[in-house]
């Protein structure tokens, strides 16, 4: 167990009245010995546990993702993440005081177009599917923070079809950067993506590239797409 994470919690089976969600689903994490990569109960087992509201367990889910605690997987559920060295977090946390999201995005486009194409190459069968069902679950999303965590499965989904236990670490500390950077100056002008968000139509060029197994076009559409996301958040040339 991660004492950096979880040092404060309740090891107790019992739940302390007046916890936070968040703090309730430490103490269980703790009390129950999770171990990374474990799966954490339903969002129904946990919501009729704590007798919560579904809106304020994904609130406290949303805190721990970004915090490193768990991650998601959708249409599989909730899963402990693996601990990093107290080094690793403090590092991420001292580097996300003097980085932007500008320059979050560009870093990204050193990386992630690298990894597309490795995708393209390397991707198995079941790698693709797993693709397409992000990129379909991004499209359906009916809010900001439904559609984001399926955008970051995507992009998850991705790095793993490439098969590369070096590139695949590489991808999760600079998605660990990206949870943590603030992007409170994004402002939102509705309350979900729209029907024809340009994110939808590069995520299947990116995802077309890749089944087709043409490692350039994979390469090219995962750049012009982080590009695009970079223009329209931050107004980038």
């Amino acid at each position: 167990m991660n004492e950096l994470y979880y040092a404060q919690s309740n090891t107790s089976s019992e739940i302390k009245p007046g916890y936070s969600t968040v703090e309730k689903l430490k103490s269980l994490i703790a009390s129950e010995d999770f171990a990374p990569g474990s799966r954490l109960p339903s969002e129904r087992d946990l919501i009729d546990r704590f007798k919560i509201t579904r809106a304020n367990l994904r609130k406290a889910f949303d805190i721990l993702e970004r915090e490193g605690v768990i991650w998601r997987h959708v249409g599989k559920g909730t899963f402990i993440a693996e601990p990093h060295s107290e080094k690793s977090i403090l590092n991420i946390s001292e580097l996300v005081n003097e980085l932007t999201p500008v320059q979050l995005l560009r870093a990204r486009l050193s990386i992630e177009p690298a990894i597309a194409r490795e995708a393209a190459i390397h991707a198995s069968e079941a790698g693709v599917s797993r693709i397409a069902a992000a990129c379909n679950a991004a499209s359906s999303a009916t809010s900001w923070s439904e559609y984001e965590r399926a955008d970051d499965l995507l992009h998850h989904e991705i790095a793993a079809a490439a098969q590369n236990p070096l590139l695949m670490s590489m991808f999760e500390y600079l998605n660990a950067v990206r949870r943590a950077v603030s992007w409170n100056k994004v402002v939102r002008s509705s309350d979900r993506p729209a029907s024809d968000h340009d994110s939808f139509v590069e995520h299947t060029r990116i995802f077309a590239a890749i089944e087709g197994r043409n490692a350039n076009e994979a390469q090219a559409a995962m750049r012009t797409h982080l590009i695009s996301v970079s223009k329209r958040l931050f107004g980038d040339d």
